[in-house]
């Protein structure tokens, strides 16, 4: 594609794009409106998107761009992945902020559950990341029924 030179609007004669006033007869020229910003999900492909919903641990800030986006708005599959990650993100802050602390105070040998159980969604993430990556809606036990009822509320 080949680039032209803007024209001025008063005598014709050839001035630069950046040009505000025309260098033969000195008038103004129509300054041309700046584009609104680009959609910055316009490269980002849906397959893309539910995956990045999965991402350990910042997965979450994925899913709720993803559900903010006016261009995943209609597509029930990304929205389903979107509502998945999040809800799997609670359950490691559950495990984390709840579960763990109450471990620590139990009487006797510690056997460690909370690790146990942050390795389990870990394996999780990256289970349904895969799962994300072959196009394929997972539903996981519980929440992706969570999911499933978030997604049809709308």
């Amino acid at each position: 594609m080949k680039y032209q030179m803007p024209f001025c609007s008063q005598c014709g004669k050839q001035v630069g794009a950046a040009d505000v006033y025309c260098a033969s007869c000195g008038a103004r020229q129509p300054v041309t409106p700046p584009r609104g910003p680009a959609d910055p999900f316009s490269g980002l492909s849906p397959r893309a998107a539910a995956i990045l919903c999965y991402v350990p641990i910042v997965g979450w800030i994925a899913s709720i761009v993803v559900l903010a986006a006016d261009r995943f708005r209609n597509r029930r599959d990304v929205r389903f992945h979107a509502f998945q990650g999040l809800y799997l993100f609670v359950t490691w802050l559950l495990v984390d902020w709840v579960l763990s602390p109450m471990f620590h105070f139990m009487p006797g040998p510690h056997f460690p559950f909370s690790m146990l159980l942050h390795a389990l969604i870990l394996f999780t993430w990256i289970f349904m990341m895969i799962k994300a990556s072959q196009d394929e809606v997972y539903s996981l036990p519980i929440l992706g029924e969570l999911a499933e009822r978030s997604v049809a509320e709308r």
